[in-house]
């Protein structure tokens, strides 16, 4: 990968071999490396069992999970806030292992719409829940930085399943508790 960050390098008329440029090709493979690191994550060790039987059927919602992510038509990056809930029907999932299932897809190269079906569908497989719902919120640097060049523009979108996508009441209940502003 440092080879090839080299040639990158001169094709954009820069000298590799300058003192600035020097360490570069390592470092960007070294950050490209993190910033992937979730192709090699496997969801179940992740997850690592924190998955437990509890009488308890009422929504569980983690908000304002900060997330990177870099897009995949111009490997720039992505970030925002990821707001998940679920409404177990026996199992509920280790409230910290939600975090660490957004920042497994999210380090990958991706578009905010499958991202966010993944988490959703995730979850939905591993407890079978009443509903999941996740929305997310991002700023887009490839909208901000080249192309149409809006700074202050921001992507969301939502995967409704089950009873949030049936129920009208389940939905809006989810989505004005995201909206309110945490102690």
């Amino acid at each position: 990968m440092e080879a090839l960050i080299r040639q990158l390098l001169e094709q954009l008329g820069e000298d590799p071999g300058r003192e600035g440029l020097l360490d570069t090709p390592r470092r960007v493979a070294k950050s490209l490396s993190f910033l992937t690191s979730g192709y090699s994550q496997d969801v179940d060790k992740v997850l690592n069992n924190a998955l437990f039987t509890v009488d308890y059927s009422e929504m569980v919602i983690v908000k304002d999970i900060d997330f990177f992510s870099l897009c995949e038509h111009h490997i720039l990056p992505f970030f925002g806030k990821c707001h998940v809930a679920y409404i177990p029907r026996t199992r509920v999932i280790g409230l910290s292992k939600i975090p660490r299932l957004v920042d497994v897809f999210s380090h990958r190269l991706q578009v905010q719409e499958r991202l966010t079906n993944q988490i959703a569908e995730t979850i939905r497989d591993k407890i079978n829940p009443l509903g999941v719902a996740v929305v997310m919120e991002a700023t887009h640097l490839c909208m901000a930085m080249r192309g149409v060049e809006k700074q202050r523009s921001s992507c969301v979108t939502s995967a409704m399943l089950g009873a949030f996508r049936e129920r009208d009441r389940t939905r809006m209940e989810f989505l004005d508790l995201i909206r309110q502003k945490s102690t």
